[in-house]
């Protein structure tokens, strides 16, 4: 879990780091609800996402099978040629000819992995603006990669083991993390020279006044003698 001070304190806040670590999890899952589901019944092959749930299986999210682009659903019962076909704990297939006869339509993973690496894109501004420190970047990207890993590994009952999904979960967290970062140290960067230039202003307008006011005392004690009589 990374670490995180808070400003002007040598303490981290557990709570405040939990919640950002919920909330860009949340983000990130809630977007591909949104954009997955459409994209799979635009371009990807419905007759063979019957037999995976559908195109709002949340498997489409969780499931690393469906990335790699192999079968998530199993013959888990069969008797005298006749076959139930189980993804995810619910029944989406029974028939007399078994279960072997689908086909994994190869056209899915690619849809499910750029809907990914759209919403990493997404991520990057997310991380911007909860984050917001350029130090921070790689360990909250790193802790969503490896809770996902976990959640991944539990819905599907097995470790991912397709090098194509682990290249994708690698080029969204590199891309995330190198975007991020750049982003948060020009902001850095940006408010840091706002108050160098707000304090050579302040210093510059002080030292203004502070001759005004010697001149208008100069001023003043010329006026003085001016007016004074002489004492011969």
């Amino acid at each position: 879990m990374p670490p995180q001070k808070q400003a002007g304190s040598s303490t981290w806040d557990p709570v405040l780091i939990l919640s950002q670590i919920i909330s860009l999890q949340t983000i990130h899952y809630l977007a591909l609800c949104v954009v997955i589901p459409a994209s799979l019944a635009t371009f990807a092959d419905r007759e063979s996402m019957d037999w995976e749930g559908g195109a709002a299986s949340v498997g489409m999210i969780l499931d690393w099978r469906n990335i790699a682009g192999r079968p998530t659903s199993s013959n888990s019962w069969a008797r005298n040629g006749y076959a139930w076909v189980w993804s995810a704990g619910k029944k989406v297939g029974v028939g007399d000819d078994g279960a072997d006869g689908w086909v994994v339509d190869p056209l899915r993973g690619w849809v499910i992995s750029v809907c990914w690496l759209a919403a990493c894109v997404a991520d990057t501004y997310w991380i911007y603006t909860i984050v917001r420190r350029p130090r921070l970047v790689l360990d909250f990207a790193l802790t969503f990669l490896f809770i996902h890993v976990l959640l991944t590994s539990y819905y599907s009952a097995s470790f991912p083991t397709s090098l194509f999904w682990w290249g994708i979960m690698i080029v969204g967290t590199v891309g995330v993390v190198i975007a991020a970062e750049q982003l948060c140290v020009r902001r850095e960067m940006d408010v840091g020279l706002e108050v160098n230039v707000d304090d050579l202003e302040r210093d510059a307008l002080e030292r203004v006044e502070n001759r005004v006011d010697s001149d208008d005392e100069d001023l003043e004690n010329i006026e003085m003698r001016a007016i004074s009589p002489r004492r011969d």
